[in-house]
């Protein structure tokens, strides 16, 4: 493993103002957001939408990095060029998705394990070969009576640990993905109690692992409330739960959290990241690394249409510049509008 490369990439993907792209839906995620705006999904369509997204022009000043699908990667441009290149010619770092997705957990109802390990060690040198220079492995934990379990949180942990310990050996920087999701009626509360839980062991299993805790990013959620929740708690009440369960656990050695948007809108999104940056107190990069709060008005704007693609650009470029913003606790909601 050569350490430097990757706590250099680490802090490279969290420079100040920059965040991710997160481009990796699987397939039939893809599916949901292209009939959203009532275009198939097939792999052509997959491949002309993220295009649009990859060459809309400018958008290396606010995306360091783009996290791509298996299908993604082995595709290129309308030029030919191969999609991780013409990020690499940008000045954009390509990454990659490398789980095979949730599946239920055997003897415990309503919670979901992770697969794609066996095997990850060969993948990880055929997507390295495709010209990926990061990872990304996604663990969920549902809220609710009696969930999430400890022990689906024990065998999500071990699971992000021995991905995080063969992409460090790859040379591959791994972003750690623990989500707890926003499903269901919980409160701020009982997400701030799960996401501790969840992380605090996280930590203890990358250390047991000798992982390079220099050498990852952190993709989590937010401490938010769930969807169905009757209480809707402000941005800066999000911001506060967050930073209170996470600056008393983010090792020293971290680099930066990348946010995942979990569900938010893109304004919620980006106005809670805005609120985190304004008020931390330690000096670990508070980042993004958003799929749909960055790419729901791209869709909106673009309904499959040759003749939209420049305003669904204008609509990521606006949305990535607004989110860099952010970052750096800036912001302001009149923006939306300007």
């Amino acid at each position: 493993m050569d350490k430097d490369k990757l706590r250099n990439l680490a802090k490279s993907l969290v420079a100040s103002g920059k965040g991710i792209l997160a481009a990796d839906e699987s397939t039939m995620t893809m599916k949901k957001r292209l009939s959203s705006v009532g275009v198939e999904s097939n792999p052509e369509t997959n491949r002309v939408y993220r295009q649009i997204l990859f060459t809309t022009p400018g958008i290396e000043e606010f995306i360091s990095g783009v996290i791509l699908f298996d299908e993604t990667i082995k595709q290129k441009s309308d030029e030919g060029i191969p999609f991780s290149n013409l990020l690499k010619e940008k000045g954009v770092v390509p990454g990659i998705k490398v789980d095979k997705g949730t599946v239920d957990f055997e003897n415990f109802p309503g919670e979901k394990i992770t697969e794609g390990l066996d095997g990850l060690r060969e993948r990880l040198k055929d997507y390295k070969s495709l010209g990926a220079e990061f990872t990304k492995w996604r663990a969920v934990f549902s809220i609710g009576v009696d969930k999430p379990t400890d022990v689906c949180i024990e065998t999500n942990c071990e699971s992000l640990a021995r991905f995080a310990g063969l992409s460090q050996e790859a040379d591959l920087l791994p972003i750690v993905e623990p989500e707890v999701l926003m499903d269901g009626d919980h409160s701020l509360e009982k997400c701030e109690e799960v996401t501790n839980k969840v992380l605090e062991l996280l930590f203890k299993k990358l250390r047991d692992h000798r992982i390079d805790l220099a050498g990852i990013l952190l993709k989590p959620n937010m401490v938010i409330a769930g969807k169905e929740s009757l209480k809707k708690p402000s941005s800066f009440e999000v911001a506060e739960a967050t930073l209170r369960c996470f600056e008393s656990l983010i090792p020293e050695e971290l680099p930066g959290i990348v946010f995942l948007s979990g569900g938010q809108s893109p304004f919620e999104a980006t106005e809670n990241l805005n609120e985190i940056n304004k008020i931390k107190k330690i000096d670990c990069e508070f980042s993004f690394s958003f799929g749909r709060a960055l790419q729901e008005p791209v869709l909106k704007a673009w309904q499959g249409k040759r003749e939209n693609i420049k305003s669904a650009q204008s609509a990521f470029y606006k949305r990535a510049k607004l989110n860099s913003l952010a970052r750096r606790g800036e912001y302001r909601k009149e923006m939306e509008n300007e």
